[in-house]
Protein backbone atom coordinates (compact mmCIF):
# COMPACT_ATOMS: atom_id res chain seq x y z
CA UNK A 1 0.00 0.00 0.00
CA UNK A 2 0.81 3.35 -0.71
CA UNK A 3 3.24 5.09 1.51
CA UNK A 4 2.21 8.58 1.23
CA UNK A 5 -0.81 10.56 2.79
CA UNK A 6 -4.00 10.44 0.65
CA UNK A 7 -4.63 14.05 1.24
CA UNK A 8 -1.04 14.82 -0.15
CA UNK A 9 -1.93 12.68 -3.26
CA UNK A 10 -5.57 15.11 -3.21
CA UNK A 11 -3.76 17.60 -3.23
CA UNK A 12 -1.48 16.98 -6.79
CA UNK A 13 -4.75 16.35 -8.10
CA UNK A 14 -6.28 19.25 -7.15
CA UNK A 15 -3.32 21.21 -8.00
CA UNK A 16 -2.99 19.70 -11.47
CA UNK A 17 -7.01 20.34 -11.80
CA UNK A 18 -7.05 24.18 -10.68
CA UNK A 19 -3.66 25.24 -11.81
CA UNK A 20 -2.82 22.75 -14.94
CA UNK A 21 0.50 20.02 -14.94
CA UNK A 22 2.94 22.70 -16.01
CA UNK A 23 2.33 25.23 -13.05
CA UNK A 24 4.82 26.09 -10.21
CA UNK A 25 2.24 25.36 -7.79
CA UNK A 26 2.13 21.85 -8.87
CA UNK A 27 5.69 22.00 -9.15
CA UNK A 28 6.41 23.20 -5.84
CA UNK A 29 4.38 21.25 -3.79
CA UNK A 30 5.47 17.92 -5.54
CA UNK A 31 9.31 19.28 -5.31
CA UNK A 32 8.36 19.57 -1.45
CA UNK A 33 8.05 16.21 -1.13
CA UNK A 34 10.41 14.12 0.43
CA UNK A 35 12.25 11.27 -1.58
CA UNK A 36 9.86 8.09 -0.38
CA UNK A 37 6.40 10.21 -1.10
CA UNK A 38 7.90 11.29 -4.41
CA UNK A 39 8.16 7.78 -5.30
CA UNK A 40 5.32 6.42 -3.90
CA UNK A 41 3.21 9.49 -6.06
CA UNK A 42 5.02 8.41 -9.27
CA UNK A 43 3.89 4.32 -8.58
CA UNK A 44 0.54 5.52 -7.78
CA UNK A 45 0.34 7.36 -11.33
CA UNK A 46 2.11 4.37 -12.74
CA UNK A 47 -0.67 1.97 -11.37
CA UNK A 48 -3.13 4.57 -12.44
CA UNK A 49 -2.22 4.45 -15.92
CA UNK A 50 -2.16 1.01 -16.14
CA UNK A 51 1.75 0.52 -16.83
CA UNK A 52 1.43 -1.78 -12.91
CA UNK A 53 -1.11 -3.60 -11.92
CA UNK A 54 -2.45 -2.99 -7.91
CA UNK A 55 -1.29 -6.44 -7.20
CA UNK A 56 2.57 -5.65 -8.48
CA UNK A 57 2.82 -2.48 -6.22
CA UNK A 58 5.49 -3.59 -4.44
CA UNK A 59 7.59 -3.84 -7.63
CA UNK A 60 5.97 -0.43 -9.16
CA UNK A 61 7.20 1.24 -6.44
CA UNK A 62 10.69 -0.34 -5.93
CA UNK A 63 11.20 0.61 -9.72
CA UNK A 64 10.14 4.45 -9.19
CA UNK A 65 13.29 4.13 -6.17
CA UNK A 66 15.84 2.96 -8.27
CA UNK A 67 14.69 4.73 -11.60
CA UNK A 68 14.27 8.44 -10.01
CA UNK A 69 16.94 9.77 -12.15
CA UNK A 70 15.00 13.30 -12.51
CA UNK A 71 13.50 15.65 -10.24
CA UNK A 72 9.91 14.50 -9.39
CA UNK A 73 8.37 17.72 -10.29
CA UNK A 74 10.14 17.38 -13.75
CA UNK A 75 8.99 13.95 -14.86
CA UNK A 76 4.78 14.81 -13.72
CA UNK A 77 4.90 18.19 -14.99
CA UNK A 78 3.33 18.47 -18.26
CA UNK A 79 1.18 15.08 -17.87
CA UNK A 80 -2.46 16.66 -18.68
CA UNK A 81 -3.68 12.64 -17.96
CA UNK A 82 -1.94 13.13 -14.02
CA UNK A 83 -4.91 13.47 -12.32
CA UNK A 84 -7.19 11.33 -13.44
CA UNK A 85 -3.91 8.80 -13.46
CA UNK A 86 -3.46 9.29 -9.86
CA UNK A 87 -7.50 9.11 -9.01
CA UNK A 88 -7.18 5.59 -11.12
CA UNK A 89 -4.65 4.74 -9.24
CA UNK A 90 -5.81 5.17 -5.95
CA UNK A 91 -9.01 3.59 -6.91
CA UNK A 92 -6.95 0.39 -8.14
CA UNK A 93 -5.20 0.59 -4.89
CA UNK A 94 -8.47 0.37 -2.80
CA UNK A 95 -7.81 3.66 -1.25
CA UNK A 96 -10.82 5.78 -0.10
CA UNK A 97 -10.40 9.68 -1.33
CA UNK A 98 -13.42 10.69 -0.24
CA UNK A 99 -12.75 12.38 3.28
CA UNK A 100 -9.96 13.78 1.75
CA UNK A 101 -11.48 15.18 -1.58
CA UNK A 102 -14.41 16.64 0.90
CA UNK A 103 -11.78 18.49 2.76
CA UNK A 104 -10.52 19.96 0.12
CA UNK A 105 -14.15 21.01 -1.02
CA UNK A 106 -14.95 22.48 2.03
CA UNK A 107 -11.90 24.41 1.98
Amino acid sequence: MPDISTNKVVRVIFLAREYGPESHQLSDYISSLNDEEAANLVAIMWVGRESFDADDWDEALATAMTEATAPTENYLSGMPELPDHLEAGLEALGVDVTDAEDHFRDS
